[in-house]
C-alpha cells in the first residue's frame, strides 16, 4: 500500500464524513470484507495518512457564536519573531487554528469568541499587545455553507 488507491480513497472519504462509522458498515460502503477493510484502515493509521479521530464541536452550542478569520502581519520577519508569535497564540483559547501562510501577511487565524464584544477584548488585550504584530485584519464569518473541517 505505497499509494492511495481507489479503495483507500473511498475509506478516507467515508471516515472523514463519520470517524465513528463501524468497521462493518465502512466495509459494506467500500465493497470489502470487514477483515480486509480493518487491515486497510490500520495500515492507513500506521502510515500516518489517518492522523487521528476527533469530535467536531459546534461553536454556537459552546457559546462562541462569533467566528472570524484574522490575518496577521508581523513587524519583523525573523524566525525568532515567528516563534514568539506562535508561542503566544498557542496559549489563547480563542484561537482555534493558526496557519503560517505566504503572501502579504504571515498568519491566518480562525478565532472563536462569545460575541463581538468578547472578540474586541481578544483583539485589543491579547492579539494587539503582542510585540511581533504589525497588522491585524478581521474577516467576520457570516455563514459557512461548506465546512469539511473535522
Amino acid at each position: 500500500m505505497s499509494k492511495i488507491d481507489q479503495i483507500n480513497q473511498k475509506i478516507l472519504r467515508e471516515l472523514s464524513r463519520d470517524g465513528r462509522l463501524p468497521n462493518t458498515e465502512l466495509a459494506d460502503r467500500v465493497g470489502l470484507s470487514p477483515s480486509a477493510c480493518l487491515r486497510r484502515v490500520q495500515e492507513l493509521e500506521r502510515r500516518g495518512v489517518i492522523k487521528g479521530y476527533r469530535a467536531v464541536l459546534d461553536p454556537v452550542a459552546l457559546g462562541n457564536g462569533f467566528v472570524a478569520y484574522v490575518t496577521v502581519g508581523l513587524s519583523d520577519h525573523t524566525k525568532a519573531a515567528q516563534e514568539g508569535f506562535e508561542r503566544s497564540v498557542a496559549l489563547y483559547d480563542e484561537v482555534r487554528e493558526c496557519h503560517n501562510i505566504t503572501g502579504t501577511v504571515e498568519y491566518l487565524l480562525r478565532v472563536e469568541a462569545e460575541d463581538l464584544i468578547a472578540y474586541k477584548r481578544f483583539h485589543t488585550d491579547k492579539l494587539g499587545t503582542l510585540p511581533q504584530v504589525h497588522q491585524i485584519v478581521t474577516h467576520v464569518v457570516m455563514g459557512s455553507p461548506k465546512d469539511e473541517r473535522a
